[in-house]
């Protein structure tokens, strides 16, 4: 049943940039612009990066094939980021700018290096994208990550996004 809502849910994005694209509008155009954060906290800092460069990401990826995955309504947990295929930070860098960004972070909030992934060779597939960083511990905690929410005083906590949304993310209950 995953399989099906998530087929229908690309169905639902390339219908949805095709009908941009026939009025005349970029897909690009649809995405949102970036957020600036200046003098916020480590964790606020990392979530905005994420947040703009999987912007930048999936606008990439909505260019490459007429559509987006934007549509997606869920992720089947567990995410196993094994099941990704990883880029280097100077290869997404020569992707996404200038067209979708003006520079990809290299560092989150704390000087950790991101890691990113992005399947540039199949952009059809089930786990296209992903982004994360350690958090304040500079120690991921695997690589298999339950989709949910977590203390924001947990700082040590790896925060992940993949292919649209966040899959680790802080949020107060």
């Amino acid at each position: 049943m995953k399989r099906i809502d998530f087929a229908l849910s690309r169905l639902f994005a390339v219908a949805f940039c095709g009908l941009a694209l026939a009025i005349g509008t970029s897909c690009r155009r649809v995405a949102l612009p970036e957020a600036p954060v200046t003098g916020q906290n480590p964790q606020k800092q990392t979530i905005a990066d994420i947040r703009n460069t999987g912007t930048a990401m999936f606008s990439w990826l909505t260019d490459q094939i007429g559509a987006a995955a934007a549509g997606q309504s869920q992720v089947p947990p567990p995410v196993d980021l094994a099941d990704y295929a990883s880029i280097s930070h100077a290869d997404l860098t020569t992707i996404l700018v200038p067209d979708y960004m003006q520079e990809v972070p290299e560092l989150d909030g704390w000087n950790s290096p991101y890691e990113y992934y992005l399947n540039v060779g199949n952009h059809l597939v089930p786990k296209v994208m992903s982004i994360r960083s350690p958090g304040r511990d500079k120690v991921f905690s695997g690589t298999v990550y339950t989709v949910g929410p977590f203390d924001p005083e947990s700082v040590d906590e790896d925060l992940v996004w993949a292919d649209g949304f966040f899959v680790r993310w802080p949020q107060r209950k």
